[in-house]
């Protein structure tokens, strides 16, 4: 492979604030597999969806060269993803190494929760302190509609294992959609009364399904809804960084969460890169523009050659996306299980 040349050499660190827009970019979210043991009606179709082949994964050696890399340029936090991380075998000695050979300042973890009690434990050991725990609903009933799958037990098991042994803070991710859990709401909402829990009321977003406009609900009609529960006042969350935009409840313990990547984008703001299960980086969720990181580092190119690419993928990072119809096409057409969630 023929690498580009991006001209001089640029010192690390130098560009932990991307130019034009002066925003830092500190946040490496890593797919680590595009394996799921549910099958959300948001994220696939019923049958799932094909399988990377084992080789075409980026192997944990990859994965922290490339993390080791991004985090001589300003990457402090790392949070692992999937599809479902806790299903790839040896996932908690590689989040052991990571934390100690790259030494981010903070390593975090998406899940559904499915395999969490069995799993948490060794996760808090090997250095992880904050979780995230993806749940659109308390009712088993429903919970089997969406995800296709009778393990929401489980995941109750997996939050009140993660809150007793002292993860904090640990979020629910809610997606919110319209007919199906919007309902919900006041109830999800509701658990950080008496909990120290944080609950994030995330927009639907048009990945891997039909009906997007149909089931879309905007963040102001969740607040309102929110208030009919309580008066709520704005706080922020434990490292104050994200998309999300924080709330609580005046008698509540816990906090509350509101995503909106629809209705009131941050591009200008956005921290992030995202690298798919494949080696495939991504600087913006909703454009298909992406980087072949595992052809660099399976081709002998040097960390410094590697280091240039990477740069120069931040300088290409958008400062506003624009969601047509066409694009919207474009993110339906990849599951969320292929790129990161």
């Amino acid at each position: 492979m023929a690498l580009p040349t991006y001209g001089e050499e640029v010192a690390p660190g130098s560009l932990y604030k991307t130019p034009p827009y002066e925003r830092t970019v500190d946040y490496l979210r890593i797919a680590v597999t595009d394996r799921c043991n549910l099958r959300c009606i948001y994220c696939m179709p019923p049958e799932g969806v094909p399988r990377l082949p084992h080789k075409d994964i980026l192997s944990y050696e990859e994965l922290l060269r490339f993390a080791s890399i991004a985090r001589s340029f300003g990457i402090s936090k790392i949070r692992i993803t999937g599809g479902e991380p806790l299903l790839r075998k040896g996932i908690i000695s590689f989040i052991n190494r990571l934390i100690k050979e790259v030494t981010p300042e903070e390593v975090t973890i998406t899940t559904n929760g499915v395999l969490l009690a069995d799993c948490a434990e060794e996760l808090f050991k090997a250095g992880v302190r904050r979780v995230n725990i993806s749940l659109d609903t308390l009712r088993a009933d429903r919970f089997k509609e969406i995800t296709r799958s009778d393990s929401l037990k489980e995941v109750f098991r997996g939050i009140d294992k993660a809150m007793a042994i002292g993860f904090h803070p640990v979020k629910l991710n809610v997606v919110v959609m319209k007919g199906i859990n919007d309902d919900e709401v006041e109830d999800l909402a509701r658990l950080t009364l008496k909990e120290s829990i944080h609950v994030r009321f995330i927009e639907f977003m048009p990945f891997g399904g039909e009906e997007w406009e149909k089931r879309f609900i905007p963040s102001r009609e969740i607040i309102d809804r929110l208030k009919e529960v309580g008066e709520l006042e704005s706080t922020v969350s434990l490292n104050n960084n994200g998309p999300a935009k924080y709330m609580r409840f005046k008698k509540g313990i816990g906090k509350i969460g509101i995503i909106s990547p629809m209705s009131q984008h941050f591009c200008n703001s956005c921290n992030r890169l995202r690298l798919t299960p494949e080696g495939k980086l991504r600087t913006c969720l909703f454009s298909p523009e992406e980087t072949d990181i595992r052809q660099l580092l399976r081709c002998s190119a040097s960390d410094g050659e590697i280091a240039k690419v990477l740069i120069e993928v931040l300088k290409r990072k958008p400062s506003q996306r624009i969601l047509g119809t066409e694009l919207i096409k474009k993110c339906i057409s990849r599951p969320m299980s292929k790129i990161g969630g």
